[in-house]
């Protein structure tokens, strides 16, 4: 009998977590693929909108600030805001192909060649895209960039609907900043967000001294972000803090949903389904893009360092297999508890998410049950001679493109240089 406790994304290698981020950064933009299909059904479009809006107002400003003070992105400049683009769940790298352009310090603008999230809801209908493209766009671009600077404006130059229907570039936008321009406020939720666990939990620092790449982000803004060429100091941050992405994300979502529920019971289950969807579509692509085993090591390796069960400093997630078995452990007191988000819908009558991530590993892993014990929920699951169908939740969530994406390599990072250097 060989027994194994998986190792969270500090027990990763440099290669295994250059090959990771770009997956967890897509991972946080599949939240709303699985979570607004369950708001449509349940409230229709243009609530579906209010909640996306009121959603990313909230997380986004705390995550920016987060991962600007992590990687000494302490400028307030058009080409910070850029950096900060390329680190955020709402931007994955190449589904949301960004290619920016730097006029001044002040003033850049950016076109998409490629957005996953437009091909996603074009098949709804122009009302869809407009709702999409227009009305959350709008205030949660800015929501974003205010983070880098208050004063900082994204402003569209051409957006979906698409006409001709096959234009390309997808969108463009300006960005502008003038220093005499009025301050952006805070967002309330947003504020509301920076008082959480998650808003204030400390994370792994990063080893200023490394040798193996960089420790920072510090240099000239790139057009691709190769984290091939990063520090395993850093991008162990880095995972840690693109997973706490994903739960201030949840956290705003079930903010704004409590707006427009009947009850609390009907905001559990709509973040029940939205979990369980994005933790089966997630679970899938980890475990391939790791090549990690399709069996219960596999599946405990797969779930120490799933972005919607971590970072571990947060939710505590322990996976321990032993042959044929692994042993979630969720502590019942935790920062994660705490915030009262997606690890307070984990019960031992609701293991719907934890379901979903070990079928997306092996059809034939099943949750046996689960207790309370020592503090801790304890979750069994086992190898069985039963295959299982994947959930109805994550089904809803693989429609979307991201579900069969695939990353490619695009060499080097290469500086971006400012209109009219002579750099």
């Amino acid at each position: 009998m060989t027994t194994h406790t998986a190792p969270p994304y500090s027990g990763l290698s440099q290669e295994q977590l250059a090959t990771l981020v770009p997956e967890l950064l897509l991972s946080g933009q599949m939240i709303d693929r699985s979570g607004m299909a369950h708001l449509i059904s349940e409230f229709g479009r243009e609530v579906m909108g209010a909640i996306a809006i009121e959603e990313w107002m909230a997380a986004s400003p705390v995550y920016t600030s987060r991962m600007r003070s992590a990687l000494g992105i302490d400028g307030d400049g058009v080409e910070d805001m850029f950096k900060c683009l390329q680190l955020d769940i709402g931007a994955p790298p190449q589904f949301m192909d960004f290619r920016f352009r730097v006029d001044d310090a002040h003033h850049g603008s950016f076109v998409l060649n490629h957005c996953g999230a437009l091909l996603d809801v074009e098949p709804l209908g122009d009302e869809y895209v407009t709702t999409m493209c227009h009305d959350i766009e709008d205030p949660t671009f800015d929501a974003t960039a205010i983070a880098t600077n208050r004063r900082a404006r994204i402003r569209p130059v051409h957006r979906p609907p698409r006409r001709p229907a096959d234009r390309t570039p997808h969108c463009e936008w300006t960005v502008t900043i003038e220093p005499d321009r009025e301050e952006l406020p805070l967002p309330p939720d947003a504020e509301t967000m920076f008082g959480t666990e998650a808003g204030r939990l400390e994370l792994s620092p990063i080893d200023a001294s490394a040798t193996d790449g960089w420790v920072d982000y510090r240099g000239p803004l790139v057009a691709d972000l190769q984290f091939a060429e990063w520090s395993r100091s850093a991008l162990v941050r880095v995972a840690e803090e693109v997973a706490l992405q994903h739960q201030l994300l949840a956290l705003g979502f079930q903010l704004s949903l409590r707006r427009h529920a009947e009850n609390e019971l009907q905001v559990v289950e709509i973040c029940r389904k939205q979990l369980t969807g994005v933790a089966g579509l997630a679970a899938d692509r980890i475990r391939a893009a790791l090549d990690l085993p399709a069996d219960a090591s596999g599946l405990a390796r797969v779930l120490a360092v799933h972005p919607c069960f971590g970072p571990a400093q947060y939710t505590g997630l322990t996976a321990t297999a032993d042959d044929d078995t692994v042993v979630v452990r969720l502590p019942r007191e935790s920062a994660a508890m705490t915030d009262d988000g997606w690890m307070s819908i984990i019960t031992p009558d609701h293991l719907e998410p934890l379901q979903a991530i070990a079928t997306a590993v092996s059809p034939y892993l099943g949750v046996e049950g689960a207790h309370e014990t020592d503090g801790a929920l304890e979750i069994r699951i086992v190898t069985t001679d039963t295959a299982r169908k994947e959930s109805g939740e994550v089904a809803i969530a693989r429609f979307s493109g991201g579900a069969s994406w695939e990353f490619t390599d695009r060499g080097r990072s290469i500086p971006i240089t400012p209109v009219g250097s002579s750099a």
